[in-house]
């Protein structure tokens, strides 16, 4: 079996010991990698009713099978763990070289338990792994601390994933950076590290990574390099990045505007990815063995990062009622430097800034006054000033000034860049997400919007449960094989199938993918559940529920629940309550 390091380093923080044992081939077999490994250990290590930011709480860092192999796109990682937002069992995934690096340091996973009496970081090079003092790091942001922990390492070849202040100080809208501007967001993973004074990991090596059949492996690079090349919507996030969604989720009427009190924003052209080519873009970027290239590298006043992304353009734009592109571009490098999530940041942002308007708090930021917005940022990295009402998102502060309705978020975590006012898919893939308020778990973006690979009605719940399941598992699958979501856009769940295949000498075929990410799924339903989460959760706020949108072709549209969750369940296998039955379980080796 290749494709794997072949390793998992155990860190006992508080022990501040360091093991090193093989990869078991059961946990490849049943889980893959990156999400699934993440997902399993985290299951079998960690009680679902402890407290995530507690020294029992685990966290995993793992890659996948696919990254690294040079397979085009296959570059990614994923972090798992208890969530501190809302006590899911939770992943993010990010991209960039980190994920390949991991594996050229000899390492499918880190295990990290315990706490460190003072601050470290895991070092990681071809096969042997250690503690280090990262006491002279802690206190400085994610550029300073990549900078200086490669400058003192003097390997220009390493590459460093890190917490910035947001995570020292357990903002649970911390989040991990890796290559400076790339983010595994969402969930306030970074104040888990910053609670187990866990300040990087730093990889470096050049060990090989090996695959089954060669031969066989570039038979099928060749054949998704062709599917991806030639796919239109791989095509517009080359020329345009993500933000080329901006215009186009508008024009639909579901582009979420002044904390989702709108779907459409007068604005967006302002803030679209025309624009920012127009602009401010300095050139094009992408993962290690990326043929897409869809990072915008950009200037402005002579500073230079990558970024910003759909997600944050939409939340520093259209949701806090904002259309200067300079402005928004430097709010999400502002997110990048402190080590925050830039969905979460902007989305507790905007609630208050309704809050306000609604009179229901007497300071903070108003709808489009937006000058003091990097200050506000940076209070919020700090836990400074008002920041520190919002750096444990939006939930906390409406609940806190009595107003939960106006927190547009699900399980506590703050919704994406798309209304599912106009969109029943996607609206039931948000109320089902086992992660809270999320759009990469299950992107029915694709067929309700972009019609890949079919264009479904965005306004008919009809059929939506299944393309729902489906996109869930076939996501977690993605997700644990090591491969960039973005390929879904052209591939499907065979081509997946045969690259595990050639890589690892697992015999695969599509089914067997989708089982492993349905498999991957359920456990993390489960652990939901023993953390106290209940059918009841599976819901959106009121308001996408009550209130109709205004503008364009959905106007007049709430979501409509209906009978889709009961359908779901159905198709998952689940009882009425959302409960997974034995009999699913033991089908899919779970009890």
């Amino acid at each position: 079996m290749d494709g794997y390091a072949g390793k998992i380093v155990y860190a006992d923080l508080g022990g501040g010991t360091v093991e090193i044992r093989p990869t078991p081939d059961d946990l490849k077999r049943q889980y893959l990698g990156g999400r699934g490994f993440g997902a399993r250990i985290v299951a079998d290590r960690v009680d679902p009713t402890i407290d995530p930011l507690s020294p029992a709480s685990v966290f995993v860092l793992a890659s996948g099978p696919l990254t690294g192999t040079g397979i085009p796109l296959g570059s990614r990682y994923e972090v798992s763990a208890k969530s501190p937002l809302n006590g899911t069992l939770a992943s993010a995934n990010s991209g960039g070289t980190f994920g390949w690096k991991i594996k050229k340091a000899g390492f499918d996973a880190a295990v990290i338990s315990g706490r460190s009496e003072k601050p470290v970081y895991l070092f990681l090079n071809e096969g042997a792994a250690e503690l280090r003092d990262a006491s002279p790091y802690w206190g400085k942001d994610v550029y300073e601390t990549t900078a200086s922990l490669l400058a003192d390492i003097g390997d220009p070849k390493a590459k460093v994933a890190c917490i910035g202040p947001a995570g020292e100080k357990q903002s649970l809208l911390a989040c991990i950076m890796n290559d400076d501007d790339r983010a595994a967001g969402r969930n306030g993973f970074g104040a888990v590290m910053g609670s187990k004074n866990l300040k990087a990991f730093v990889a470096t090596g050049n060990l090989p990574i090996g695959v089954a059949d060669q031969e066989r492996l570039n038979a099928v690079k060749e054949r998704i390099r062709e599917k991806i090349q030639k796919n239109g919507i791989c095509e517009a996030l080359t020329k345009y990045g993500t933000s080329v969604l901006v215009n186009i989720v508008n024009e639909n009427g579901i582009l979420p505007t002044r904390n989702f009190q709108s779907g459409h924003f007068a604005g967006a052209e302002g803030i679209s990815g025309e624009r920012i080519a127009e602009t401010i873009l300095k050139k094009n970027a992408g993962c290690y063995a990326c043929i897409v290239k869809c990072s915008r590298v950009c200037e402005i006043d002579g500073e230079v990062h990558e970024g910003p992304e759909y997600e944050p353009v939409w939340a520093f734009g259209a949701d806090i009622g904002n259309d200067d592109i300079k402005l928004v571009t430097k709010a999400s490098w502002e997110c990048n430097r402190l080590g925050l999530d830039a969905i979460g940041t902007p989305g507790a942002i905007a609630c208050a800034m309704e809050m306000r308007e609604k009179g229901f708090i007497d300071e903070g930021p108003q709808f489009g006054e937006v000058e003091g917005l990097l200050d506000l940022v940076r209070q919020i990295g700090y836990r400074e000033g008002f920041g520190a009402e919002l750096a444990d998102g939006s939930y906390r502060f409406a609940e806190r000034h009595g107003h939960p309705e106006l927190s547009m978020s699900v399980k506590k975590q703050d919704l994406p860049a798309y209304d599912p006012r106009g969109l029943q898919g996607h609206g039931l893939s948000y109320a089902t997400s086992v992660r809270g308020g999320d759009h990469v778990y299950g992107y029915m973006i694709a067929p309700e919007v972009l019609g890949s690979p079919e264009k479904l009605d965005p306004y008919v719940s009809e059929g939506k449960a299944g393309w729902v399941k489906i996109f869930q598992d076939l996501t977690a699958a993605i997700d644990a094989s090591g491969m960039c979501l973005f390929t879904s856009f052209a591939l499907d769940a065979q081509d997946y199938a045969d690259l595990v295949t050639a890589t690892t000498g697992m015999a695969m075929d599509a089914d067997a993918l989708l089982r492993t990410g349905e498999r991957i799924w359920n456990l993390q339903k489960v652990f939901n559940i023993g953390a106290g989460y209940t059918r009841a959760d599976d819901t959106l706020p009121e308001r996408l529920l009550t209130e109709p949108l205004q503008d364009l072709a959905p106007k007049g549209r709430v979501w409509e629940p209906g009978r889709l969750l009961d359908e779901y369940y159905a198709l998952r296998g689940w009882d009425a309550e959302g409960v997974p039955t034995p009999e699913k379980l033991k089908e899919l080796g779970l009890m």
